[in-house]
């Protein structure tokens, strides 16, 4: 089984930590493998824990919908403050961090960049660098890190609450690895101490380190959206339905204005590995078509590591495009903060694959460009990575 960073902590507790008061970042997926919460391993440990802060969804994951901002509370049993990074501040203000020694990251990440939590810890890091409080990181596995890359690398121009290094869609990182790449390229004078795990490798899925799922956010309910999550997010920034108001957001995706068998049929022309598409129906009881009959596929994954989720997600909405009768649209900003640049083109990476959908372009040369892409960021990728392939 694999040992996460808490894991190893809550065995065998850092010298550097023992009597120090720290502030932690956690949220509803910051569990041991018998499901301990972070909180109650530090509390029990030789410091003092004096203040909580949760990203988005909140530390108990409450807020169910994308975008919903929730705001602290006194802890009614620890009576210390919970700030919120996910409200009126992302990141920690002076107050929030003042008397601390230092500052505990334990995220869930599920291995796509335009999940926000990794951008939270990229606040964090840059409040902590700025008020001098040490960072400890404790690791925790990438989901999807056997999926390969996929998806355009983000532009500087497009960083957003939902991006904000140049990395691809998938990007087979640890949040402590992440961390570790925010250090290099914008934040060298932070001081980043990483608990990393043990027993797990590179090529791994999350079936493989034998860990419980927690859902890390609502709309994540079991490791299988993870592995469609980093193509099927980009249906946010669209008028189609990702499935949100169903049991099995990401997988089944849909809208009222296409039909389902036509879209199925079209989409068996194409040479799509890893997955099998089935026609599902669905009625979203909360978010976009609310209460209102979506025409509707399911994704099954059939291979993970043939799986290509950006790319097939690309297809999909190239299909859509063109049965739909122009009824398919991209939305407007404001979205995830960003109140200028359009919503697909801040998760995409670029203004490129919106237009390439849009004037009907080979998909194929797209992920070619992709491709040539990958080459600058593997060298800060070989530089930065802290496992191993096991073979």
């Amino acid at each position: 089984m694999t040992k996460t960073g808490l894991e190893i902590i809550s065995k065998s507790f850092p010298k550097n930590l023992k009597g120090k008061r720290i502030g932690l970042l956690c949220h509803a997926a910051s569990i041991t493998s018998n499901y301990t919460h972070a909180v109650d391993v530090f509390l029990k440990s030789p410091c003092k824990l004096c203040a909580i802060f949760g990203p988005q969804h909140g530390m108990y994951g409450q807020t169910q919908d994308n975008m919903i901002e929730w705001e602290g509370f006194i802890h009614p049993v620890l009576k210390i403050p919970i700030y919120s990074l996910y409200g009126k501040k992302r990141k920690p203000t002076k107050e929030s961090l003042l008397g601390l020694d230092a500052f505990i990251i334990d995220l869930q990440d599920v291995g796509a960049r335009p999940y926000t939590y990794i951008w939270t810890a990229k606040l964090c890091l840059e409040a902590c660098a700025e008020h001098k409080i040490p960072v400890w990181v404790l690791d925790r596995p990438n989901p999807i890190s056997a999926i390969k890359w996929d998806g355009p690398i983000l532009k500087e121009e497009y960083f957003s609450f939902v991006g904000g290094a140049c990395i691809p869609m998938t990007h087979r990182l640890t949040l402590g690895e992440i961390c570790k790449l925010l250090k290099l390229l914008y934040f060298p004078n932070v001081e980043l101490n990483i608990v990393w795990m043990k027993d797990w490798w590179r090529n791994s899925l999350w079936t493989d380190t034998k860990l419980p799922w927690v859902m890390p956010s609502p709309n994540m309910p079991c490791f299988e959206t993870s592995i469609v999550y980093p193509g099927m997010v980009l249906l946010e920034a669209t008028n189609m339905s990702e499935g949100r108001g169903t049991t099995r957001p990401f997988e089944i995706i849909g809208a009222p204005y296409f039909n389902a068998d036509r879209l199925i049929k079209e989409l068996k022309q194409e040479d799509i590995k890893g997955c099998i598409f089935r026609r599902h129906d669905f009625i979203p009881t909360f978010q976009k078509w609310h209460n209102v009959y979506c025409n509707g596929i399911q994704i099954h994954i059939t291979n993970c590591f043939k799986y290509e989720p950006v790319l097939t997600t690309a297809v999909i909405l190239q299909k859509i495009l063109k049965i739909s009768d122009r009824r398919f649209l991209f939305k407007e900003p404001p979205y995830e903060y960003e109140k200028e640049k359009k919503p697909f083109d801040i998760l995409s990476g670029d203004t490129s694959l919106r237009q390439a959908l849009l004037k009907g372009k080979n998909l194929k040369r797209e992920k070619e460009k992709w491709i040539e892409s990958y080459k600058e960021f593997k060298k800060i990728f070989i530089e930065i990575i802290n496992y191993k392939e096991n073979y």
